[in-house]
């Protein structure tokens, strides 16, 4: 097996940087030391089994979440300083963190578009709605539509200010394959666009390979190793992305992660 070869140095033109973020509640520690960074038109799988660590640091990147220590940058600007400029370059979607469902398509979409100080808004809305396949869902209530829909409308809501980062945990859960090919698809054709990058937790190894080009394995809130999806199973003795992370979620790295 490969010895472990640490994160590059991060760089001044990523989208996002984290640097030796950690996260303790009393005696236990949630996050530590975590240091990695998303790139332009990069699309990067955050992994690891549950309770790994991936929540908590979305959280923190997000600003909804303080930092122990350490530091997040998207788009060079300091979240903890500046978390309302920062903000204005991230979106995020997640299917457990469904819109409003006493509200129309239409009326969320406005709704966050305000939020997000979004121009031309009403122009943007009918292309996004156009992009997901939302145009005749705009006048009912979210509460009514299909997971597939609400998926989409999320994603919809989270393309609204055109984000350089764009954060997504477990997008396509309990999605029908059809629907989350679709999906992954739209997230390619953003992060083809050159103008934002992508953080993407997912338990689909499949997916993930499918998607990513660079997967982050996260365990007790440490990276353990990273690099391309499709070469890591051979590097490490692996039959695939699959056993990869089954072995590493059962039996951690010899050395310990970083």
């Amino acid at each position: 097996m490969s010895s472990f070869v640490p994160p590059p140095a991060l760089s001044e033109a990523s989208v996002l940087a984290v640097s030796d973020l950690c996260k303790s509640y009393g005696e236990t520690v949630a996050v530590d030391g975590v240091t990695f960074e998303v790139g332009r038109s990069e699309i990067v799988g955050l992994l690891g089994p549950n309770g790994a660590g991936k929540t908590t640091t979305i959280d923190m990147i997000l600003g909804v979440l303080e930092p122990s220590s350490g530091t997040v940058h998207i788009e060079g600007i300091d979240v903890a300083r500046h978390r309302s400029r920062a903000v204005e370059h991230t979106n995020f979607a997640a299917v457990y963190a469904p819109l409003p469902g006493n509200l129309t398509v239409s009326q969320n979409l406005r709704i966050f578009g305000l939020l997000y100080g979004v121009k031309g808004l009403s122009e943007r809305i009918r292309e996004v709605s156009a992009q997901f396949a939302l145009d005749r869902f705009l006048n009912v209530k979210c509460g009514l539509l299909s997971s597939g829909e609400q998926t989409r409308l999320g994603l919809a809501k989270a393309m609204l200010n055109r984000p350089a980062l764009l954060l997504l945990d477990e997008p396509t859960a309990s999605l029908d394959p059809a629907v989350a090919q679709d999906i992954r698809a739209k997230i390619r054709e953003f992060a083809a666009e050159g103008s934002g990058g992508v953080l993407w937790t997912s338990h689909n190894m499949y997916e993930v390979e499918d998607v990513c080009d660079r997967v982050l394995f996260l365990l007790n809130g440490r990276i353990l190793l990273q690099g391309d999806p499709r070469v890591l199973p051979r590097e490490y003795g692996a039959k695939s992305l699959e056993d990869l992370f089954i072995s590493l979620a059962r039996e951690p790295l010899p050395w310990g992660g970083v």
